[in-house]
């Protein structure tokens, strides 16, 4: 029983935490950061105040909060790296989790925010790097760096390596929705783009020859 109260509690806390993140990301959108309070995302979310400040006594902790939660999301968990061995399959693993991950609402917002509010705020921008942007980056820098050090691929330079990788998947997933209010490719033209963008570092980077992909059926 002990032990069932203890979950549903955990459970409870987590999703006054995921009310209190979304109504301040959509509160940030709407009235800016500098425009919103504690006590009003706290009164959007539908938890009282002295439970909102108990998790984020400051507003930048809350954005703090906003920043990792987004960058560590299932879609892109960069906990569980692919292993060495096969460039075409880890690869293709990354380019599609990597595709999940910006191409959530809640990305799209949080950039947005920070792009929004970096002339008067550019704490904001270094929260976003240095938290999110840059971590992410990093493991697939290592990722890179691992196969090259196994053998399985020539990439003797990993960080422009990953930023080629990463910016060909977001400058068609992410970066037109910053400017289009109705992009919103298909998930057949988002697997395309991360499979094109896959057959371009092999094409660049590949050692030896990589095992064919599986026909789709």
């Amino acid at each position: 029983m002990a032990a069932e109260l203890s979950e549903h509690h955990r459970r409870l806390a987590q999703q006054k935490r995921e009310a209190i993140t979304t109504a301040a990301t959509e509160l940030f959108l709407e009235r800016g950061y500098d425009g919103t309070s504690l006590a009003r995302i706290a009164e959007a979310a539908g938890v009282s105040k002295s439970t909102l400040f108990k998790r984020f006594p400051t507003k930048a902790a809350l954005f703090e909060a906003i920043v990792t939660e987004s960058w560590q999301r299932d879609a892109g968990d960069t906990a569980a790296q692919p292993q060495t061995g096969d460039l075409r399959s880890g690869l293709t693993t990354i380019g599609h989790r990597y595709a999940d991950l910006v191409g959530q609402p809640g990305m799209t917002a949080l950039f947005r925010i920070v792009i929004a509010e970096l002339p008067r705020f550019p704490e904001l921008g270094r929260m976003q790097f240095e938290l999110g942007k840059l971590p992410y980056f990093n493991s697939v820098r290592h990722y890179l760096e691992s196969e090259h050090e196994a053998g399985n691929a020539d990439v003797p330079d990993a960080v422009s390596a990953a930023n080629q990788f990463l910016g060909m998947i977001a400058n068609y997933v992410l970066w037109p929705r910053m400017l289009l209010i109705d992009w919103n490719p298909s998930a057949s033209d988002i697997h395309d783009a991360v499979e094109q963008a896959v057959q371009t570092m092999l094409a660049r980077y590949t050692t030896t020859r990589q095992p064919d992909p599986e026909p789709q059926r």
